[in-house]
């Protein structure tokens, strides 16, 4: 077995393969660029050692300061995470070539599997079920353009080294196909220093259901049940579960049987995932295979209790995997949400900053959080912007969907935006718990951006009820400190007016054990709970219901935070609400005639100059953060007045970019 392992990687994977090791008794080594000298990883390791600049192309992917520091750590294996040189073999020829193991496939594998149009040329050789496509790389956007009206609209364009998202565009007509040509490729050298793009016929409403597999050296190859990851948001996977709620047994046998002859077609040694398409009718084909641990690896564990990390580094040792196909057996259900800092209310523009509170909910054995940072940690627009993922399970899947609506309740970020009430709103999304999921899902039902869940009256109810509570019990402290005061007058009385995002409801509120009775439009809300002034998450019950709400205090009363809703929740006598519906409203200032930067980022291109009359829906600019392309389009006809940007510049959340006459 390894005595050291360096991983060569960063964030919450990283921090994922030094729990493993550390519980198999093995060292381990951090590597880390300048953004990173205090990053979470970096603690959590044995030893740490420096690769550079904050750019990842100046450090997490330049292959010889990785190799630099197997050498001074003394490292006899190396674990890559997923993404960067986690599936270069290049690297892992290199480290083959120093003596040192590579804990994945086999260097043969990984070109034939990490190249994407190599790859499906041996999948359909092994019997595999494949997407038409064209596959061979396209010379220029003019080229993917014939190719794909060639094979019909819509057309998937895809970077054939890529992986997690990126370097993919749909396009439905030809000025989609030339334009998401330019973004595929420039997300593929970005992220993967390699800018081949082919095309494939994109299969409509479709599933995204993908096959884990194991290989060791020994002839052994199994498959660990299936991961259905249809939730997706410009190809970016956001929530999957373990098994599919999809698949039937005759399927799922098929899917799995050809994965493994896919894994013995390349001699596949290690963890390795093998994607599939699965339409409506259950067909099934092939997408990728990716020959490297899937971020979405943990339903998998969770459900099957198998450490894929330990296996993986097993398996490099030259052992055996003890299990066999028959042993494989799924227990319950899960599910994972992956936490990213970005903002749904601005139709996902990505956040950095720093974390100034960070709260998981408490780990159990059926909630597990990943997670690479801390509160304090900074949140970079260096590299990918998740912020953790959230795993849960149940012994079937509404247990699991439960479980997973009351975690994302009680997780707790400040400091930055995030995504957890757009989590928390799939999740409690009918259709998402019928399981009629497509990969289209996100699109199809907030085709006009996310403007929190849906606003139902026990949900309402569950909000006010807090505020009154919270009302209560801050006026209760306030008396106690401020009793002994010459004037003093406590305000407690049985009547008052709760405002709900500025809607006033009277109400009449009753002192119990516990908490209070809330009158309401002739009805009785009773809630109870232990909660004080000063906690930022309530916990209680409402009509016997337990719930979890985050609140912050607020000028004139609480920002609570639950199920993926947000509202403002005031409670004042009928004579201060009274008042408050005088005060003046200010109104916000017109920016209509600026472009403002939506995001912090770099600044890739300006299609357009001053002077220039631009139509609605035309291309203006576009700029990069966390390693995907933005492309910023205008909202309405216009002559260009003056650019206030250029390429290459950083730009902070509404800074202008460019002005309109």
């Amino acid at each position: 077995m390894f005595s050291k392992i360096l991983i060569a990687n960063r964030g919450e994977i990283a921090c994922r393969v030094i729990r493993t090791a550390r519980a198999m008794g093995i060292a381990t080594v951090a590597v880390h660029s300048e953004a990173d000298a205090t990053a979470l990883h970096v603690e959590e390791a044995d030893e740490a050692i420096a690769i550079g600049p904050a750019p990842a192309a100046e450090s997490y992917l330049v292959i010889e300061r990785i190799l630099d520091a197997v050498r001074r750590s003394g490292a006899d294996a190396v674990h890559p995470g997923y993404g960067f040189l986690s599936e270069n073999s290049a690297f892992a020829t290199a480290l083959a070539d120093m003596g040192v193991a590579f804990i994945g496939p086999p260097v043969g594998a990984i070109e034939a599997m990490g190249d994407k149009i190599a790859s499906k040329k041996l999948a359909q050789a092994a019997g595999v079920n494949s997407v038409p496509g064209h596959l061979a790389v396209l010379a220029d956007a003019e080229e993917a353009v014939r190719v794909a009206g060639d094979l019909g609209y819509p057309v998937m364009l895809k970077a054939s080294a890529g992986g997690g998202g990126k370097g993919m565009r749909v396009a439905y007509n030809e000025a989609e196909a030339r334009e998401g040509f330019t973004s595929a490729v420039n997300e593929a050298k970005s992220s993967f220093a390699d800018d081949r793009v082919f095309a494939e016929k994109y299969i409509e409403q479709p599933r995204h259901i993908e096959i884990q597999v194991l290989a060791d050296g020994h002839g052994n190859c199994i498959y660990l049940g299936e991961r259905e990851c249809s939730i997706q948001r410009r190809h970016q996977k956001v929530i999957e579960e373990a098994p599919s709620p999809f698949l039937d047994p005759g399927t799922r046998q098929a899917m799995g049987e050809q994965a493994v002859a896919l894994a013995r077609a390349v001699d596949y040694r290690s963890a390795g995932t093998v994607e599939f398409i699965v339409d409506k009718d259950r067909n099934f084909y092939f997408l990728e295979m990716n020959t490297r641990l899937q971020v979405e690896h943990p339903v998998t564990e969770m459900v099957y209790g198998v450490d894929l990390v330990e296996q993986m580094i097993r398996i490099a040792a030259g052992e055996a995997i003890s299990l066999r196909q028959d042993d494989v057996r799924a227990d319950g259900w899960a599910i994972e949400c992956r936490l990213y800092a970005e903002d749904p209310y601005r139709n996902f523009m990505p956040s950095i900053g720093r974390l100034v509170r960070c709260q998981p909910p408490v780990q159990t054995a059926n909630v597990r959080v990943d997670t690479g940072v801390i509160e304090g940690s900074e949140i970079s627009m260096y590299y990918d912007p998740m912020i953790a993922k959230l795993i849960t399970k149940g012994r079937d899947r509404a247990e699991a969907i439960a479980a997973m609506g009351a975690a994302l309740d009680g997780y707790y970020l400040r400091g930055i935006s995030h995504n957890i009430s757009f989590l928390s709103a799939l999740i409690n999304h009918p259709r998402f718990a019928e399981g009629r999921l497509t990969t289209a899902f996100i699109d199809e039902e907030y085709p006009d951006g996310f403007t929190g869940a849906p606003r139902q009256g026990t949900l309402l109810d569950a909000l006010l009820a807090a505020g009154v509570l919270m009302h209560r019990r801050t006026g209760q402290r306030e008396a106690s400190i401020s009793g002994q005061l010459a004037h003093y007058r406590p305000t407690f009385g049985a009547a008052w007016v709760v405002g709900l995002d500025g809607e006033q409801h009277p109400v009449s509120v009753e002192a119990v054990e516990d908490g209070f009775d809330v009158g309401l439009a002739g009805r009785l809300i009773a809630v109870r709970s232990y909660w004080q002034p000063g906690q930022r998450l309530f916990t209680g019950t409402v009509n016997g219901q337990h719930v979890t709400i985050q609140a912050d205090p607020e000028a004139g009363g609480f920002r609570l935070y639950h199920s993926g809703v947000e509202a403002l929740v005031t409670v004042r006598s009928p004579r201060a609400a009274e008042l408050a519906a005088l005060m003046p409203h200010k109104a916000p200032p017109d920016t209509s005639k600026y472009l403002l930067c939506p995001m912090p980022g770099l600044v890739v291109s300006l299609d357009v100059a001053v002077g220039d009359a631009v139509k609605a829906g035309q291309t203006l600019a576009v700029v990069e953060a966390m390693k995907m392309e933005n492309i910023l389009r205008a909202e309405r006809d216009g002559v260009i007045a003056a650019l206030n940007a250029a390429p290459g510049d950083s730009l902070a959340v509404d800074d202008v970019i460019l002005e309109f006459e």
